[in-house]
């Protein structure tokens, strides 16, 4: 199948986890994906339809008009939808209520000119279901290979680490009164932030990396406790949960709250910690930083899991199963 994706930005994390990823095993079963930028204006958009090389299109993320909508549902003879967070819904950090009318009209109205629908979580899943198309979760997946394992030496002082981009670093800093607290009580203690920005603590180290595709991976090896958190909201259920993905690829056990995804990822003592008040996560940092062996075990739990359930390789047989089914419904039709 020839598929055209209309996506944020080629090189977008959402794009190169979800789509280009899986690039090599589709193009080895014959698939051919191209990619295409969205463009900003909405003039500009409504073009999209005659652009677009072949009849089978995807869109990512982007809820479009309705006009939009219409016009690329009559050149496509199958339209594909893929999606990572709560797009009908506005963040979390957006100061402003987080349903928002417009955008859950738009994608009711999207989800109903959809053949196919690619949920990144189950929660997601769950939200498109009702409009009556084909709805399958595909999760956001790692290369394991591409992670060097910790090594969890015993003779250094432990290593947080937190990854992510500056939109989601404010939920770092929303746990400022804790990361203050963890470091006057552990002062040997220290936290790697891997991010295009950067925070400060008064009591906490910070030892800060640049973020970059190519070293992302390695950046992680050098950490022994992976850190995430959410707010409890059905924005934070929407997330798929990537930094927990790449902790666990690096051997990394995680301490996370149970919101969302979290609870999925992450089996309470087997690969990690689920905790919810700040006790319990000073609680959690100060048993991984004190054994050593039981981080690497932690780690190594992770990393099978990411191997057998979240990996490239996996995701590529769940797309490949899509695409013959997405063939076989349009030769059926």
């Amino acid at each position: 199948m020839r598929l055209s994706a209309l996506v944020e930005i080629p090189h977008h994390v959402c794009c190169r986890y979800r789509l280009r990823a899986f690039q090599p095993y589709l193009e080895q079963a014959g698939h051919d994906f191209s990619y295409h930028a969205l463009p900003r204006h909405w003039w500009q958009r409504l073009r999209l339809a005659e652009a677009i090389p072949c009849k089978n299109a995807l869109i990512q993320r982007r809820l479009l008009s309705t006009l939009e909508i219409r016009r690329l549902r009559r050149k496509a003879e199958t339209l594909f939808f893929d999606f990572d967070d709560a797009v009908w819904l506005r963040d979390s950090f957006s100061g402003r209520p987080l349903r928002s009318r417009r955008r859950e009209r738009r994608f009711a109205q999207q989800m109903q000119q959809m053949d196919h629908v690619i949920a990144g979580n189950h929660f997601l899943a769950q939200h498109a279901r009702p409009f009556g198309q084909d709805v399958r979760v595909i999760p956001t997946c790692v290369d394991p290979a591409r992670y060097p394992l910790a090594q969890h030496a015993e003779d250094h002082a432990a290593q947080l680490v937190w990854i992510g981009s500056a939109s989601t670093l404010r939920s770092l800093e929303q746990q400022r009164p804790w990361f203050e607290a963890l470091g006057r009580r552990f002062p040997n203690i220290s936290l790697r932030l891997i991010c295009d920005q950067f925070v400060s603590f008064h009591s906490l180290r910070v030892i800060p990396r640049l973020w970059s595709e190519e070293s992302e991976a390695a950046d992680l090896a050098p950490a022994d406790i992976g850190i995430a958190w959410m707010p409890d909201d059905d924005w934070s259920r929407g997330k798929c949960g990537l930094k927990v993905l790449q902790y666990m690829a690096a051997g990394l056990p995680v301490i996370a709250n149970p919101v969302g995804v979290h609870c999925e990822m992450i089996r309470d003592g087997e690969n990690g910690f689920l905790v919810t008040s700040p006790a319990e996560w000073t609680d959690a940092v100060e048993y991984l930083t004190r054994h050593s062996d039981v981080r690497r075990r932690m780690g190594l739990a992770g990393r099978a899991r990411t191997e057998k359930e979240y990996s490239v390789a996996h995701g590529a047989k769940l797309w490949l199963e899509l695409l013959q089914h997405a063939a076989q419904f349009r030769r059926a039709a």
